[in-house]
């Protein structure tokens, strides 16, 4: 059995920072070829196995991985990582959901064979579905414990981990979060305090960091929306100050040309281009004053939030389609205020058969932000959070810990239903 190669960070739109955590393990047995590592653990005396299963979001990964080095520090737990690749034609485009692994590219993969584990951490599609193919090797014997909401099938995971733009029943094997498993990492901040100061030495204040993320459905980013976005940055530094713009992954280069077109006087902005160590975006996070971000981004958006620094939200317009007006309409029910309907049981009861599948609502994110004071939308005046907030990650070590009984030493026995 192989174990994943060490955990990696990253911020900005989930491509900016990679940390290398880990040793090298060499074993190869298995699916996958590529060598392995584990998180640092501390030796415990009964602890269960513990496979972290992840792909190549960064963002997604990150989440995963704050709870991993939890466990390590509170339980002495060891967790070792396997790091999957997908194939080609799944890198983008999205595989039948469904307990399969024909979408992984094992040559490239980390190690995944027996003995099988008795918990796996993941989030993600593509993961998850892995996942739910360890659990049917292991004959239904593996926890599965999965950040984010499944695309069905909720019974076959004993924890589920949900933020509020995830639309997910009140089950007893769900724990509801508000904000994401989402934060910037102290060592990075560090870092680049020392490598950015002299840059911003002579920046006139107040420094407007402005984040830029990209389109995805059923948000609207063109270049008509991009010249809005700058119009309304503009006037946040109308009186002085420096616009620092930077783009991201998502962002196109179309939208890129817009920005720039538009760009203020006393703008400046970062086209982002991979690897690049002009990337600005942790020095703005260390050093800018108030900050403006996208609203598809929510990683960017909580990052900010955590930090308790002055932040608004440019909502992006939206395009729903007849299929997808109906979704959502069908989640307000269900998770509105009265959710004892007859209607609404009825739809989650579809939703929990894989029946009913609700669109992941960014909104939610900012209906959070802006009712507790975190943020602001572009146009209102900053607010000014204070000392942000952390995660927690108590309640979930508490919960995967209970998965585990250590008396007997054996996990507790799950459902065989696959």
């Amino acid at each position: 059995m192989g174990a994943g190669v060490g955990a990696s960070d990253d911020s900005q739109g989930k491509m900016n920072r990679r940390e290398s955590r880990g040793a090298a393990l060499h074993e190869r047995d298995g699916h996958g070829d590529r060598a392995a590592a584990i998180l640092p653990f501390n030796a415990s005396a009964v602890a269960p196995r513990i496979w972290l299963v992840i792909g190549d979001k960064l963002g997604d990964n990150q989440q995963v991985e704050l709870i991993a080095e939890r466990l390590r520090e509170d339980l002495g737990w060891r967790v070792d990582v396997r790091r999957l690749k997908f194939k080609e034609a799944y890198r983008l485009g999205k595989p039948p959901f469904r307990s399969d692994d024909d979408h992984v590219d094992w040559s490239a993969s980390d190690a995944v064979g027996p003995p099988w584990p008795d918990i796996v951490l993941t989030i993600g599609r593509r993961p998850s579905m892995v996942a739910l193919w360890i659990k049917q090797q292991s004959q239904g014997n593996t926890h599965l414990v999965i950040v984010g909401r499944p695309r069905r099938w909720l019974n076959r995971f004993s924890l589920i981990i949900a933020a509020a733009h995830h639309h997910v029943p009140s089950l007893p094997n769900v724990l509801r979060l508000g904000l994401p498993l989402i934060r910037v990492d102290e060592r990075v901040l560090a870092t680049a305090r020392s490598e950015w100061a002299p840059r911003f030495a002579d920046v006139a204040r107040p420094l407007v960091a402005l984040f830029v993320g990209g389109p995805t459905k059923p948000h609207v980013f063109d270049r008509a929306v991009a010249a809005e976005l700058m119009r309304r940055a503009a006037e946040t530094v109308a009186n002085g100050g420096t616009l620092w713009v930077t783009t991201s992954p998502r962002t196109s280069p179309e939208i890129v040309d817009a920005l720039a077109a538009a760009l203020p006087a006393n703008g400046r902005l970062f086209r982002w281009r991979p690897g690049s160590p002009d990337n600005p975006y942790s020095g703005l996070l260390a050093y800018a004053d108030r900050f403006i971000v996208t609203g598809d981004s929510v990683s960017m958006q909580v990052e900010v939030a955590r930090l308790g620094k002055p932040l608004a939200i440019y909502p992006l317009p939206v395009e729903y389609r007849l299929v997808e007006r109906w979704r959502r309409a069908a989640a307000r029910i269900a998770y509105g205020r009265d959710q004892s309907t007859w209607r609404a049981r009825a739809i989650r009861s579809l939703q929990g058969l894989g029946l009913v599948k609700f669109p992941r609502d960014v909104e939610e994110i900012h209906a959070l932000l802006f009712e507790r004071g975190f943020a602001v939308r572009l146009g209102e005046p900053f607010g000014n959070p204070g000392a942000g907030v952390d995660v927690d990650l108590d309640q979930i070590v508490r919960r995967i810990e209970a998965l585990w009984n250590p008396d007997d030493g054996a996990p507790p026995q799950v459902s065989q239903r696959r």
